[in-house]
């Protein structure tokens, strides 16, 4: 069994926002392995389906992203899993727009969920990172991640979902170490250079 857990803000003024990327990418997971996310449990909206015979239940906190910590371990303690079986999807900001890497562990780069998941879980866990990159110059991080995507954006973003709710899935069939060794190696976001930043 594995417990997904998409990061984001609840309710409609947060919604498209790039801080919901995780969020966005469970909605896009859910849609593919037809699970209805919308038991209430634990402080979280939360659904469940079978992928390769392996049980998925896929979460969404609804405690606000600086306090994802509780719902993730009341969860993981209700559902008997360990650190190591919980996948966290997130917004990445040290990453170009539209790159999707994975990752265990690693600190949490004043991202406020991360650090208070890690706070109540421990840092074992793997994580999908969708990169919505750095703002620019003289725009508070918070103020960028809390925006709505741009026009631009939201041309490549199905794809983007896509290519992380993939990854997911990869860490679920083959395990963390294999599935990073495919998807980290792939290029940027499709019809952006590899590595470019916006």
């Amino acid at each position: 069994m594995v417990l997904v857990l998409g990061l984001g803000n609840p309710g409609a003024r947060y919604e498209r926002t790039r801080h919901n990327a995780g969020f966005l990418v469970v909605d896009r997971l859910a849609e593919r392995v037809g699970a209805d996310v919308t038991r209430k449990q634990h402080g979280a909206l939360v659904g469940s389906a079978e992928v390769d015979g392996a049980r998925l239940v896929l979460a969404k906190p609804q405690s606000y992203m600086n306090l994802s910590g509780q719902p993730a371990a009341s969860l993981r303690g209700f559902l008997k899993l360990a650190t190591t079986d919980v996948v966290v999807v997130h917004d990445e900001v040290d990453l170009p727009f539209g790159s999707v890497r994975l990752k265990r562990g690693g600190g949490h780069g004043g991202h406020n969920g991360l650090r208070d998941l890690s706070e109540k879980l421990g840092p074992e866990y793997a994580r999908v990172r969708v990169g919505v990159s750095r703002p620019p110059p003289g725009r508070d991080a918070a103020e960028h991640v809390l925006a709505n995507w741009t026009a631009d954006e939201q041309v490549l973003l199905d794809e983007i979902l896509d290519r992380a709710a993939d990854a997911v899935v990869s860490v679920v069939r083959v395990g963390l170490d294999e599935a990073m060794n495919s998807v980290n190696q792939r290029s940027g976001a499709p019809g952006l250079p590899s590595g470019s930043a916006r």
